[in-house]
């Protein structure tokens, strides 16, 4: 087997140093086997149960940014360089230190909230709820900000409970606020962070098992040197092959460090989003542009999930039910391929050729994704159809957006997913929409068209009739939320259950 560098982190106000530790092990079983960490608890194995979060802090502009994340399918070498806090650490870390100093709790905000609203019965899922809450702590609290119910909904997504029901749980993040404030020492913390960065490894070490380089030359040239490496990014998809399907790996390239693609640069045209861009951040970006697509991305799987994954990997992946591609497309993106032979690039619906195959070329990586400003007449929305609200698989994926002038349909773009075997656009209901005064007739038109134009599967999560079904109503409730008129507006309401098929 392939020699690894060694694994460097802080933790605890301390530098951990771990060496021999194999490319494809996961951060969870270094925690748990390596270091003795069982309050990390291993649940689902697949990043959906949340028993596993922990948080990790690394620079970003000069400040510390926060993440929980799911350690179960994320790999332990991801997390070199950076910070790193369990369950265990809040009550104990150095680097956390009460902002009165006369004031000196035994616990954190985060676990002492959770005793005084009985946020905990078997306690299971507690550590990563506690986690979670910590992370939303740093971000929100410590920033000034008052955690509302809203937030505590969609930020505790990822983390299940079978037990409290949640409601006390979400006490506790709105609790955590009134306690006596705690804050990590980010100074001493950025000052151990630049260490550890100026005392790396060199990332593209011939041989090494876990390769990272830190710009794009760098990656491109170990992609071409070692084509048989594991490529990986969040490892949101590649954690379950070595959790559930046992595969292993002795050399894996992981993109995520090439600052190029971390980037998101935005001009007067387009949003060039890094494929290493984490989905969190990915969305952020959209969403400035695009508020309406905040509640569409906050169901994309839950919070960890997001703060790992990166929106290039989702499109590499390339999965017919995964929820970027329809939005992409419906956006009308583009996307860039690289090799050390150059560049090229293509609409992001023409990169799929088959059921998870797609144009990538021997030593090519997806690099950058490019999204065109708004027009002005733009009108768009995306659709999640799946059984839970959140941290779920959908369904059906639908993002329509037209530009409509004076009535009229100029343009349309229409991506779905769940429909095909790849993310697929909407070319003929494009063209019975494009040209044609925007009305109920033509909605209804076009949503027949829609259903007919796709063949679905039936699967667990739906039936192939039930899939149409959807297609056309989603065209339809896209009519009611967008036609102007008031008068058929309440009839919005009757499909709000589709939400949630059964």
């Amino acid at each position: 087997m392939s020699h690894t560098r060694p694994l460097r982190f802080v933790r605890r106000g301390k530098t951990v140093t771990l060496e021999g530790i194999a490319p494809d092990r996961t951060l969870l079983e270094v925690l748990r086997e390596d270091l003795g960490c069982t309050g990390t608890k291993e649940g689902c194995g697949e990043g959906d149960c949340g028993a596993c979060t922990v948080v990790l802090g690394s620079e970003r502009d000069g400040a510390v940014q926060y993440q929980a994340i799911n350690s179960c399918i994320r790999l332990a070498h991801s997390i070199d360089g950076m910070a790193l806090w369990t369950s265990e650490d809040l009550a104990s870390d150095p680097m956390i230190r009460p902002v009165d100093r006369h004031s000196s709790p035994d616990l954190h905000p985060a676990q002492q909230a959770m005793v005084d609203c009985h946020g905990s019965q078997c306690g299971f899922c507690t550590p990563g709820f506690v986690m979670s809450l910590f992370g939303m702590y740093q971000n929100h609290v410590c920033k000034g900000a008052a955690i509302t119910r809203e937030v505590a909904v969609e930020e505790l997504s990822g983390n299940l409970c079978r037990c409290t029901g949640y409601r006390p749980i979400l006490d506790a993040a709105q609790h955590m606020g009134t306690l006596p404030r705690m804050q990590v020492d980010e100074r001493n913390l950025l000052a151990q962070l630049s260490a550890l960065k100026h005392a790396a490894h060199a990332a593209a070490e011939p041989g090494s098992g876990y390769m990272a380089p830190d710009t794009l030359d760098e990656l491109l040239a170990a992609r071409a040197a070692h084509p048989d490496a594991l490529i990986a990014a969040g490892t949101t998809d590649v954690g379950l092959w070595i959790t559930k399907m046992h595969r292993q790996y002795a050399q894996i390239l992981d993109v995520t460090r090439a600052r190029e693609l971390r980037k998101v640069e935005v001009s007067a045209t387009r949003i060039r989003i890094g494929a290493a861009v984490t989905l969190t951040d990915a969305f952020h970006a959209l969403e400035q542009h695009w508020p309406q697509l905040h509640r569409f991305a906050s169901r994309f799987a839950g919070m960890p999930v997001r703060n790992s994954g990166t929106l290039g990997g989702n499109v590499a992946n390339g999965s017919p039910i995964g929820d970027s591609m329809p939005l992409l497309i419906a956006l009308g993106a583009g996307i860039t391929l690289a090799s050390t032979r150059g560049e090229r690039s293509m609409p992001i619906e023409d990169f799929y050729v088959g059921y998870r195959k797609n144009l990538l070329a021997q030593g090519e990586l997806l690099t950058a994704i490019d999204v065109p400003m708004p027009s002005p007449h733009q009108t768009l929305a995306a659709y999640k159809i799946s059984k839970r609200f959140d941290d779920d698989i959908s369904a059906v994926c639908l993002a329509l957006n037209l530009d409509i002038e004076n009535g009229i349909v100029t343009r349309a773009r229409i991506g779905a997913g769940g429909v095909a075997a790849t993310p697929a656009r909407a070319r003929g209901t494009e063209a019975v929409l494009i040209g044609r005064p925007w009305s109920e007739a033509l909605a209804t038109e076009a949503g027949k068209t829609l259903q007919a134009e796709f063949n679905p599967i039936s699967d667990m999560r739906a039936s192939s009739a039930y899939r149409r079904e959807v297609l056309g109503a989603l065209l339809r409730r896209f009519w009611l939320e967008h036609s102007g008129e008031t008068a058929v507006r309440p009839a919005l309401h009757t499909l709000q259950p589709m939400e949630v098929p059964t």
